[in-house]
């Protein structure tokens, strides 16, 4: 080798740009700086006009990613390497006599050594009108800007192909406002990667989100209008779609023209012919990605593959080269259309030597589905809808399972087990497919660097930075390899929890969270201003303040900057729903109302447009109120005798009841009573978590009082006190606390029970998981008995008289709003000026284009606009979410899943995926103007 031969590539995609990667990192590439010193002289031939860039994420692009931020490489990683980079210049024809590329350009380019990275291009299937206006393929950030162009004119879309690319784009195609259509020539949705359950399951999901979904049928013509543009997709079976946009994702072919033309071999069905070291039939020409048909006779289109078919390359252009690519894991793991779908191994291993461990559940959309070898080795699965096992499972194909199959796949109510850790998994097991790292790599990684983060597994190993899939994975290495959390709430609170932080604003009678962080609080990781705080801790500090507001003499839970601190569920004391829109749900006492009640909630549902259900906890939820009507429909509510049900807090939600003695036969108690009675006790009541209650009039128990929180039930002596029980998806009987009760004495018990969880509950802990933590039904219920029956660490009667003052002090809340003008201005639309914003509260306004912004202003008075609309659920709520600092960066977290956002940049600091549109800040009027 000369000490500077010639590389050309043709193609910088994700595979070509990995393989100048990893020939750096092997020290072949040529260093500019040094003439003398050895390395290739690599020049780039590239289709496109931009560089290399991440595909996977391509999507991201439609939901405000800018494409700049997809670019692969660090800046100045090719011209540090001396790389001739010739966008918009593709190579035309190879002479391999001659060792040369031409260029469209008519430039020629010698080498010593060729690598085809073409990748493959979309199919088109040969129907009339697939060339129209309104048609669209979807692989390059070109077809994103142009579809997105296009579908600002039209109302529905059809995309064909329901693999994964098609249901991208039909994710796409939602998030742009179309009516979509997925139409799959195969029986079943994701064909390659599901089975026929896990598909069911998948169009479930998919159905359920307003997408209509044909399978088993083919497109037969675009039919256009008469100015030529497509106007509706004819189907095999005669039916007709209405569609303005089609999208063609019906499947790729290997871009191997110029290996035809060069006279190399090709596949009998596309693909350059390559050997194990990915050598085409001639010895200077090597071809990788989705071009190559690989020495096992496949075509593999995802990255994984291609990236470890560039480190072989790698390996023969910087020395000899021993390493081989004879097959690849296809193992993948996606969120499409906010589906979990994910596939290991050979999730279709059939006939006598595998055996199939199925879990379904139609209702919530779940399909698990584990094959195991006759031995007991797990071959493969599939899992869709709930994909949390796949980090666990992944690895270990191939393997025997470590724990019993069954605790992979069960929910734990149906007799699942906790998930083996990562000290489980062999050091030999790949838990970054994408780029070959195994876990032995990532914990010698963690010991030998000292990294306490994914984040820093991801800088140092490069596992978790091709699709992502394995970040859960790599969480558990970090955890088995000890690296210990934060004790804390969060990096404002690094020392303290959520009782502690209580016990300091009970003790101290601080009354603001700004004081608050004075005292006890940290800048965060920037040293910054302490009072911006975090989307953590804002909305613990505002339910901390809410509980011992009586204690501190504030008055309402929006007084003040206590409304910067709530999430928008409490800022606008109401449910907030996929749409954007609210669900009202006033309180109805034990289930108990009047003729004229329900008639007043009917008149309100009509006159507002509202859908009306009966819920589990007895009462009427009204679905579907804009948040700037939400005052009228209290002022309704209030005037027919109802109050707030304070369904959006995290509070007591209601107490269910039997009719009780006063009409059941079987009735031993007064079970309505009682329920009314500890309602309207215990509302308004901040706490941890939400608090719910049942009493049941005998032991028949038709309240279900044991899976409540408080659980009443009446025996021939009084009544039965039972506490932390829960439905849901981990479902907990309650235990006895005590029994034989009078009304006084149950109302006495019931208040120490409630204050002792609220001083020392944790962040979003449910009195069930309290109790777990304080020793369960056996320890955990003797020491509740301990402190609020016999009363051992004498604090019974003080817990008592704070729930007193707790009853004294309640105020409806939505009638405290109602009386509080700078209250009611939250709940205009849209604000009109950057003059009017608070400090950490967001408001929405419409820009002189007409675009609706979301706009912040910071502690410091800095102001930012951003998209306000959700890239995850396409409502326009981002506005709504709350304001805060995340490692010094600040950020939004949507209302909707809570995921951040740069507010300099719109990024989200949790999915690459994703961004919001940077907006111009409006300027504020100057004085006297009007």
């Amino acid at each position: 080798m000369s000490s500077r031969p010639s590389l050309v590539l043709v193609g910088h995609g994700m595979v070509g740009h990995r393989l100048l990667e990893a020939l750096a990192e092997r020290g072949a590439l040529a260093d500019p700086a040094d003439p003398a010193a050895p390395g290739w002289r690599v020049t780039v031939l590239a289709e496109e006009d931009v560089p290399a860039y991440d595909r996977v994420h391509l999507s991201s692009v439609f939901t405000g990613t800018a494409p700049d931020r997809l670019t692969l490489g660090a800046p100045g990683f090719l011209a540090g390497h001396g790389v001739d980079l010739r966008l918009g210049d593709p190579a035309e024809h190879v002479d391999t006599a001659a060792r040369t590329v031409t260029t469209t350009s008519g430039a020629v380019v010698g080498y010593d050594a060729l690598v085809l990275a073409t990748g493959s291009y979309p199919f088109v299937p040969p129907i009339p009108g697939a060339d129209a206006p309104g048609c669209f393929t979807y692989r390059t950030l070109y077809d994103v800007e142009a579809l997105t162009a296009y579908a600002e004119h039209a109302g529905t879309g059809v995309v064909i192909g329901g693999g994964l690319l098609g249901l991208e784009a039909a994710g796409a195609l939602r998030g742009l406002g179309l009516a979509t259509h997925v139409v799959e020539f195969a029986p079943r949705l994701m064909p390659l990667q599901v089975d026929d359950g896990g598909a069911a399951a998948l169009r479930a999901t998919i159905e359920s989100m307003g997408v209509a979904v044909h399978t088993g049928v083919g497109a037969t013509e675009v039919e256009t209008g008469a100015d030529g543009r497509a106007r509706a997709l004819r189907l095999s079976d005669g039916r007709r779609i209405p569609a303005g946009v089609v999208v063609f994702s019906a499947g790729v072919r290997p871009r191997d023209r110029l290996a035809r033309e060069a006279g190399l071999a090709v596949g009998d069905r596309g693909g350059v012919a390559v050997d194990a070291h990915c050598r085409t039939t001639d010895p200077y020409v090597y071809a990788i990605g989705e071009c190559a048909q690989t020495s096992d006779g496949r075509v593999y289109g995802l990255v994984a593959p291609g990236y470890q078919m560039a480190e072989v390359v790698a390996d023969r252009l910087a020395g000899d080269g021993t390493t081989e690519f004879t097959g690849a894991d296809t193992s993948t793991k996606l969120k499409l259309l906010g589906a979990d779908v994910a596939s290991f191994g050979d999730p279709f291993a059939a006939g006598a030597e595998a055996t199939e461990l199925v879990f379904s559940d139609g209702r919530e959309g779940v399909y698990k589905k584990l094959l195991l070898g006759p031995d007991g080795r797990l071959l493969g699965g599939i899992l869709v809808g709930d994909a949390e096992a796949y980090g666990s499972l992944k690895p270990h194909a191939g393997r025997r399972l470590p724990a019993p199959p069954e605790a992979f796949i069960l929910p734990a109510a149906a007799g699942g087990a906790p998930l083996p850790g990562a000290a489980a998994l062999p050091d030999d097991a790949v838990v970054c497919s994408c780029h070959n790292v195994t876990k032995g790599a990532v914990s010698a990684a963690i010991a030998d660097h000292g990294l306490t983060d994914v984040g820093g597994v991801k800088r140092c190993t490069r596992a978790g930075t091709g699709c992502g899939g394995c970040a859960g994975t790599l969480q558990a290495v970090l955890d088995a390899a000890g690296v210990e959390k934060r004790r804390g709430l969060c990096e404002h609170f690094p020392g303290l929890t959520r009782p502690e932080l209580y016990e300091r604003v009970r003790t101290e009678r601080i009354r603001s969270f700004t004081e608050l962080m004075e005292r006890y609080g940290s800048g965060g990781a920037d040293g910054g201003p302490a009072s911006s705080g975090c989307t953590v801790c804002k909305p613990v500090v505002a339910n901390v303040l809410g509980t011992l507001a009586p204690e501190l003499g504030l008055r309402h839970v929006l007084e003040g900057e206590q409304a910067a601190l709530q999430d928008a569920n409490d800022l606008f004391l109401a449910n907030l729903q996929k749409d954007g829109t609210y669900s009202v749900v006033p309180r109805v006492p034990g289930g108990e109302i009047t003729p004229e009640q329900l008639i007043a909630l009917g008149e309100t549902a009509r006159d507002h447009g509202l859908y009306s259900k009966v819920t589990g906890g007895q009462r009427i939820d009204l679905f579907g109120a804009r948040k700037e009507d939400l005052p009228a429909i209290w002022r309704r509510l209030i005037a027919a005798g109802f109050e707030s049900g304070q369904a959006y807090g995290k509070s007591l939600r209601t107490v269910k009841s039997c009719v009780g003695a006063r009409f059941c036969r079987f009735g031993q108690g007064d079970s309505v009573r009682l329920a009314i009675d500890l309602e309207l006790r215990y509302r308004g009541l901040r706490a941890p978590h939400k608090i719910k209650g049942g009493v049941s009039g005998c032991l028949r128990e038709c309240a279900e009082a044991r899976g409540k929180d408080i659980g009443v039930i009446a025996t021939a002596g009084g009544w039965n006190l039972y506490v932390c029980g829960n439905g849901g998806a981990t479902p907990r009987h309650a235990d006895l606390l005590a029994s034989d009760l009078s009304a006084a004495e149950l109302l006495a018990l019931t208040d120490r029970f409630l204050m002792y969880y609220l001083r020392t509950g944790e962040r979003l802990e449910r009195t069930s998981a309290w109790l777990e933590r304080l020793g369960g039904s056996g320890d955990g219920i003797a020491h509740l008995r301990e402190v609020l029956v016999e009363d051992s660490l004498g604090i019974g009667a003080e817990l008592e008289a704070q729930m007193e003052r707790h009853v004294a002090a309640y105020r409806d809340e939505w009638r405290v709003v109602l009386e509080d003008p700078a209250a009611l201005a939250r709940f205009e639309r849209h604000v009109e000026g950057v003059e009017f914003l608070e400090p950490g509260r967001g408001r929405a306004a419409v820009l002189p284009d007409g675009t609706e912004a979301a706009l912040f202003k910071d502690a410091e008075g800095a102001v930012y606009a951003v998209g306000n609309r959700d890239p995850y659920s396409g409502a326009d709520v981002i506005a709504d979410g709350i304001m805060g600092r995340r490692d010094g960066v600040p950020v939004v977290a949507s209302p909707m899943h809570k995921q951040e956002f740069d507010l300099r940049t719109g990024a989200s600091l949790d999915d690459p995926e994703v961004a919001l549109p940077l907006l111009p800040v409006p300027e504020v009027p100057s004085a006297g103007r009007g």
